[in-house]
């Protein structure tokens, strides 16, 4: 069974696709919805914008898909996709090669977790070409400030930099739930070897670290900035008072 996950939008508004399509999920909360297609086939919404499919033709895929992203918020125009291959042998452990896994058995919650692992892998490659942008422009600043002794741009345009930054970085902690596990994989032990294979093989725990260090950076720099700015506008202020008191002299003077 081929399992695919998709990077469609930055939210997809699960409470309203739950009730307007017919067919009741398998899984469902605040957070996420998994449902059977047809026979072997299934689909997983996840709120922060990540559809997976498992066992679905292209043919199905693509019209599941289009539908979905009439709930979606924030399309997301570039691809951000991942896949793996989950093949079922009854007496075998479980076996996450760098293209598939092997489980002894398929149920509705070992495929969620297969899902759910494949789909943060995705959310981390759209979140991490996000804070790399950032990033890159935060080294652009430092240079500026380094060559001119300056910073360029409004107060203004500062501030929403620095609010998209903290707006990334609530999101990955809000939406991944890279180190908690679905009480099921704590419940059952052949789930939770699952998780833990997907996660080490997909390294799930040091890209979240690696784009969370780069917020950090960025958070730190834009501080600095911050202040900057704010000394800016400081020194304007006090020079609008020195004129209007030169300008109160000068009246006074003159009559």
């Amino acid at each position: 069974m081929k399992v695919e996950a998709f990077q469609i939008a930055e939210e997809i508004d699960l409470k309203k696709f739950r009730a307007e399509y017919t067919t009741p999920p398998l899984i469902a909360n605040s957070s996420e919805l998994l449902y059977q297609h047809n026979e072997n086939q299934f689909f997983y919404l996840l709120s922060y914008g990540v559809v997976a499919f498992a066992g679905v033709d292209n043919l199905a895929e693509s019209a599941l898909l289009k539908f979905i992203r009439t709930y979606a918020k924030d399309h997301v125009t570039e691809d951000y996709r991942e896949d793996v291959a989950v093949n079922v042998k009854p007496d075998s452990g479980v076996i996450f090669d760098y293209n598939s896994i092997t489980i002894p058995e398929l149920s509705p919650n070992a495929l969620r977790l297969i899902m759910l692992n494949i789909s943060q892998s995705v959310a981390l490659d759209y979140y991490e070409a996000l804070s790399d942008e950032i990033l890159k422009n935060t080294k652009k600043m430092t240079r500026q400030l380094e060559q001119t002794g300056r910073l360029r741009g409004s107060q203004k345009e500062l501030m929403q930099f620095i609010g998209k930054t903290l707006s990334i970085k609530n999101s990955i902690v809000d939406d991944l739930y890279i180190f908690d596990a679905p009480d099921s994989a704590w419940e059952n032990e052949l789930l939770g070897r699952i998780d833990d294979a997907i996660k080490r093989t997909l390294d799930l725990r040091m890209r979240y670290r690696d784009i969370d260090y780069k917020l950090k950076i960025v958070h730190e720099n834009l501080t600095v900035f911050t202040d900057i700015l704010q000394n800016r506008e400081s020194t304007r202020l006090e020079w609008i008072i020195i004129i209007l008191i030169m300008i109160e002299v000068v009246h006074l003077f003159w009559k």
